[in-house]
């Protein structure tokens, strides 16, 4: 029986990251950037008005109060207010340059560009709001809310490094840069699969002896989670010339591919019987539960990895968790691609099977008072109701289990792994 760490490493062995890709911005959130985006142009590309009032010359206004620090509540309100004569409006988007003569104020936006000679913007609360003629309530800095050419980046800087995730921030400073297509590495393409007699659609009704494919479903919806471009096949006929057809088929178009029921009884001997001329399957043993009967292989000339997987919806997701989902996240660049993992404090007592590491599904909660961790395992531990997919969608998490514990008493600490948050 192998480790999980030791069939870990075969199947992360197998990760490979899909060509990177050039796309536009707006579809590049999420995907890891594969290029260093160096800015051509500064960035503001002019001078600014960080703020809406009026643009002036500091030294004209500098005995309208004591210069202080630069903060919003400096200075005193001046007994002798200065007053300037204001001629017209900047407003954000001016193309035309203009110049500001002393003893002169303009009324300016927030983003238009300032006049020559102007080096600080007189904020609309120190002032009266006068139109034709402003009073000075309050002295201003050279540089004072004023955005100068290039304090945000400048020609040269790097705007968003190779192996950064990209998010709201980096969509909006590509866009700040000029920048409207990026590389980036692409979602690995993953296809799913469901085998057996037994399966209909959920948009059937199920026969005697028949149930639902829910195996194609969730691990597609797994596979979405973990950032893959999912393809659902759905379920596919076990005869062996057309099984094989669809799943050659889906080597030619996919990263990974998981083929659900594929794993226990003469049903699953047939599946890697119909798939053993395209590349070597194992089917073996792994020390964890549930989900300990998997198999994996890399099939095809490419050699993409292909995973066999239990009937169980249960023991498939749970090995989809342990084994499939570190690979899709290797495979778009991601440095940790385990979950976070946290210590928790049992709530009650768990039970696990001997010589095999437990995935048991629990709730995840946070004491108010003490701020620590507490769990609760649920639909019961050590295998127990390992079948029952309602529990799994209650849990937050997944509680480890070391394989040589079977005992945890109320009140110890474990392992847990968070899963993707709901809501």
């Amino acid at each position: 029986m192998r480790s999980v760490e030791e069939q870990q490493a075969r199947v992360s062995a197998a990760a490979v990251a899909p060509r990177p890709v050039r796309v536009a911005i707006a579809e590049a959130q999420g995907l890891m950037c594969a290029e260093e985006v160096v800015a051509e142009r500064p960035m503001p590309a002019f001078d600014q008005a960080a703020i809406d009032g009026y643009a002036v010359r500091s030294v004209d206004v500098l005995g309208a109060d004591a210069i202080g620090d630069s903060s919003d509540e400096r200075g005193d309100v001046s007994d002798a207010p200065i007053t300037l004569p204001v001629l017209g409006t900047i407003e954000a988007g001016a193309r035309t340059p203009t110049r500001l003569q002393p003893k002169l104020a303009t009324r300016i936006q927030t983003g238009a560009p300032m006049p020559t000679l102007a080096d600080a913007v007189l904020p609309l609360r120190w002032t009266d709001g006068g139109n034709s003629r402003v009073r000075v309530l309050r002295a201003v800095r050279p540089g004072d809310y004023v955005r100068r050419v290039g304090d945000d980046v400048q020609p040269g800087d790097v705007a968003v490094r190779a192996g950064t995730v990209v998010g709201a921030a980096q969509v909006g400073l590509l866009a700040a840069v000029g920048r409207d297509r990026v590389l980036v590495h692409p979602r690995p393409r993953l296809s799913v699969l469901a085998v057996g007699g037994e399966l209909v659609d959920v948009n059937r009704t199920p026969g005697n002896g028949q149930v639902y494919d829910v195996d194609s479903y969730a691990l597609a919806a797994a596979g979405r989670d973990a950032g893959a471009e999912v393809n659902r096949v759905g379920i596919v006929s076990s005869e062996p010339t057309k099984l094989r057809e669809v799943v050659e088929g889906q080597l030619n178009r996919a990263e990974v591919v998981v083929v659900a029921g594929g794993v226990g009884g003469a049903a699953a001997d047939a599946v890697r019987a119909a798939l053993s001329g395209l590349g070597e399957l194992e089917v073996s043993r792994i020390a964890m539960h549930p989900g300990s009967v998997q198999g994996f292989g890399q099939l095809g000339p490419e050699g993409v990895p292909t995973f066999l997987l239990p009937t169980n919806p249960v023991s498939a997701l749970v090995v989809f968790e342990v084994m499939i989902r570190p690979l899709i996240r290797l495979s778009l660049g991601k440095r940790e691609p385990m979950r976070r993992m946290v210590r928790a404090r049992t709530l009650g007592p768990i039970s696990s099977m001997p010589g095999r590491k437990g995935y048991l599904r629990g709730q995840l909660m946070r004491d108010e008072q003490t701020d620590e961790y507490l769990v609760q395992v649920l639909g019961g531990s050590g295998g127990t109701s390992s079948h029952l997919l309602a529990t799994l969608a209650e849990a937050n998490c997944l509680v480890v289990v070391p394989e040589e514990v079977e005992q945890i008493d109320s009140g110890e600490m474990v392992d847990v792994a968070f899963l993707a948050q709901r809501g």
